[in-house]
Formats: C-alpha cells, structure tokens, sequence
C-alpha cells in the first residue's frame, strides 16, 4: 500500500495494491497489519455506504464528543472529497484538503478524528463505502456550512442537491467552540 500524506497533517491517501486480469480485480481497501504500518492504529466498527446521484453533495459533517475517523474511498462512479480541519487550537484550523476519487483508481482515504467531511458526486451516480471508528450518535453531530465563503471550497457543482440538514449548516466562525473538538 502507497501512503502518501497530504497538506493536512493525519489525512492520508492510501493507494492499495490492485491485482487484475481479464476477470476483473482484486485489492484491499481495508487492512489493518498495512494500515498500522502507515500509522493508523484505529479500531474501526461500523461501516456505512451510501448511494447518491450526479449533483449531491453531503458535507460537511463530523462528530464530537464522539469523533469518527474514516477510511473512505468510492465503490461505483466519481466523487469530489473535501476534508477540513475544525480543531479549534490547531495551526492548520479551517484549511482543507480536497482529492476526486475513482472507482477506478481505487484510493482511500484516511480522515482523523476532529475534521470535517464531505463529498460532490461527479459521476452519473456513486456508490459511496466509509468505515467509522465509532458510532452514529445524532446528539454529537456537526454540520459546516458546505459553501462557507471562509472556506472556500471550489465545489464542482453550481447548484448541489443538498439535504435540509446540510443547508443549514453553520459557518465554521459561528461554530460554538465548545461545540468543536480541541487540538491535542
């Protein structure tokens, strides 16, 4: 597995190995002897997948107190992944780091724990897989404003689909900062 680290010190992008043939194609998008020798020691235990049409855009959501570190990469079609760091105390709060993952390619990418993320479907349609290392709690969960001209996110996409709860994300300015995870 290549481990190529990114401007955002933790977000890492993970290249595994591909075998392939005229049959198809095989590769690991999740082991955890590889992922340890890359540095990444976390206990993953729920996996998610999600399904999302060309223009839908879902982001940019975290968890605290309850964080979730990821490992996500694309099943099915094109996404445009941004992640951004909201740990408040920390020299690199609000930057972002955005890669476009293909099916194709088959890279994933790791996201810690204290950071935002989201995605733009590019493709006709995604089919989306995401490990988490701990689990959904509603009461915990944060929404950045997809579109906050802090930010400034290049989305590909004019005019998302968006859900409610993504449009009424907040700016990361108005984010209560007791409400953030701290730098450690």
């Amino acid at each position: 597995m290549k481990v190529t680290p990114t401007e955002l010190p933790g977000v890492l992008l993970l290249s595994p190995q591909v075998f392939g043939d005229s049959r198809g194609h095989f590769f690991e998008p999740y082991n955890a002897r590889r992922l340890a020798d890359a540095g990444i020691h976390d206990t993953f235990v729920q996996d998610n997948v999600s399904s999302s049409r060309r223009g839908v855009l879902r982001g940019l959501h975290l968890q605290h107190p309850h964080g979730q570190a990821k490992l996500v990469h694309v099943l099915v079609g094109t996404i445009y992944d941004v992640v951004v760091d909201v740990r408040r105390g920390s020299p690199q709060f609000g930057r972002w780091y955005a890669v476009t993952l293909h099916a194709d390619d088959h890279q994933v990418l790791y996201v810690p724990a204290g950071f935002a993320h989201g995605f733009c479907v590019t493709s006709d349609a995604a089919l989306f897989a995401y490990k988490v290392t701990d689990f959904y709690s509603p009461a915990d969960e944060l929404t950045v404003l997809w579109n906050d001209p802090d930010l400034g996110i290049p989305w590909p996409a004019d005019e998302p689909i968006l859900s409610n709860k993504d449009m009424a994300g907040l700016r990361l300015r108005d984010m209560p900062e007791t409400r953030l995870p701290a730098f450690a």
